[in-house]
C-alpha cells in the first residue's frame, strides 16, 4: 500500500541523501521484496542531477540464521551484481556488525577518505562543509 502511494506522488517524496540504507529481515521474504521495490523507486525517481547516491542493503536478524528464507550468498550476489549496491548482514539484537555497517556507510559517502580522521568527526561534519545527516 505504501509503495503504491509513493509511486503516485512523484519525485517530491525522495529526499536528497548522501546514501540510503535499506534494511530487511533475513527471515521474511516479504521484507526483502519490499526493499527491492523501494530500491527500484529510489533509482527510478532519483531527482535529476543528484548523481549516483550509494545504497547499502542490510540483512538484519543474523542471529536467527537458521530461519533465513534465502541463502546469504544468493542475496549478496543479487544485490552486488544486479543492483550495484553494498550488502552486509547484522544483528541489531546482539549489536553484531552494527559498527561495521556504519563504517561501510561512511566509506561509501567518502567520509573516511581522509586517513587518520576519526569517523565521528566526519559524521558530525567536522571535516566537511556539507554535513552528513543520518535519519
Amino acid at each position: 500500500e505504501w509503495i503504491e502511494r509513493w509511486t503516485e506522488t512523484g519525485d517530491e517524496d525522495i529526499q536528497p541523501a548522501h546514501a540510503y540504507i535499506l534494511v530487511y529481515d533475513i527471515c521474511c521474504f516479504a521484507s526483502f521484496e519490499y526493499i527491492k521495490a523501494v530500491h527500484q523507486l529510489i533509482v527510478a525517481k532519483r531527482p535529476p542531477g543528484s548523481g549516483k547516491v550509494p545504497i547499502l542493503i542490510v540483512g538484519n536478524k543474523r542471529d536467527l540464521q537458521r530461519c533465513r528464507v534465502a541463502p546469504r550468498h544468493n542475496v549478496a550476489a543479487l544485490v552486488k551484481r544486479s543492483w550495484k549496491c553494498g550488502y552486509i548482514e547484522c544483528s541489531a539484537k546482539y549489536n553484531w556488525h552494527i559498527l561495521l555497517l556504519f563504517k561501510e556507510l561512511l566509506k561509501t559517502t567518502g567520509c573516511l577518505a581522509s586517513r587518520g580522521a576519526h569517523a565521528s568527526a566526519c559524521l558530525q561534519g567536522g571535516l566537511r562543509t556539507n554535513r552528513c545527516i543520518i535519519l
